[in-house]
């Protein structure tokens, strides 16, 4: 299967509504230092196309009826293969052929070379920014495009009226938890909602922040593995000090009138549903062909 669905596991954090998740890549070559993916995907970093995608989309897609696409959730839509490949692209082309509702997940400005196909379908765009700063940026997300490149990629897609929301995620005490600079600069071009969360540690992406921040991470240790908790296979920050960061999220956002939701916190403080996938309802979608039974998900 390629379309399959978001949360498999159920998660009881998983505040997202009922979508399916599309993955044109397996494995990603941003190279962030939190990814948590590469924690039970083989080779996470040597990405590579997901073998018989066309094909296969092609087939499945005959089963939709108006779900929401998340792409993509375990990897980037639009990392440095998709500059040849073009898969993102042509999944797209099919796709709107199926009155879908498109969510791009991505931190790449290549997501601007499709604007002339998402302007035509139900879609919006979630670009993670993680830091205005660039020098923290590049050592946090190696290969990923600079800050300031992928806000003028959200004011774009802005400009060209396709919805977007920003993932400031993962906050990390002592490196990235001051963000009303950030915050401020999205309002400015009309971003409408963010999601935010806490880094949540694996032993593979711990030992990566490690090497890269070694002075934070000697600060972090105890709050991790010794006044934390553990929640399904993840170490959290302890819970009063999650509430806390995410409380001062909210506020931020707010002063700026800009939606919040966090993700996985288990905090019922959302603005809106965590995803951003509320702002698909600003597209006029009741015009289009065939949408009745919008969310029935056919499995044969």
């Amino acid at each position: 299967m390629i379309l399959n669905k978001f949360d498999p596991w159920n998660s009881k954090l998983c505040t997202c509504p009922f979508k399916l998740s599309l993955n044109p890549y397996t494995g990603c070559s941003h190279n962030c230092v939190y990814c948590y993916a590469s924690s039970y995907i083989k080779n996470f970093f040597n990405p590579r196309p997901k073998r018989n995608l066309i094909e296969k989309l092609k087939r499945e897609a005959k089963k939709l009826n108006g779900q929401i696409i998340s792409i993509s959730n375990s990897s980037d839509p639009y990392q440095h293969l998709e500059e040849k490949l073009k898969l993102t692209r042509k999944c797209l082309e099919i796709l709107k052929n199926y009155n879908c509702k498109i969510q791009i997940i991505t931190k790449s400005n290549l997501v601007l070379r499709d604007i002339d196909i998402l302007k035509e379908m139900n879609a919006m765009v979630s670009i993670t920014i993680t830091t205005i700063n660039n020098e923290i940026a590049k050592k946090l997300e190696p290969n990923a495009p600079k800050p300031n490149e992928r806000i003028d990629a959200v004011k774009e897609l802005i400009e060209n009226k396709i919805p977007v929301s920003v993932r400031i995620d993962p906050i990390i005490p002592f490196l990235n938890d001051e963000q009303e600079d950030l915050i401020k600069e999205l309002a400015k071009i009309g971003v409408k909602h963010i999601t935010s969360s806490t880094y949540k540690v694996r032993e593979d992406n711990w030992k990566r922040f490690e090497q890269a921040f070694p002075e934070i991470a000697e600060k972090l240790k105890e709050l991790y593995f010794e006044k934390g908790e553990k929640i399904s296979n993840y170490y959290y920050l302890p819970k009063d000090l999650r509430l806390k960061i995410m409380l001062k999220m909210k506020k931020l956002t707010n002063k700026y009138n800009i939606s919040f939701a966090c993700c996985r916190e288990g905090f019922k403080i959302n603005d809106n549903t965590c995803d951003g996938s509320w702002l698909l309802n600003s597209f006029n979608f009741f015009q289009s062909k065939n949408v009745k039974n919008l969310f029935q998900y056919i499995n044969t």
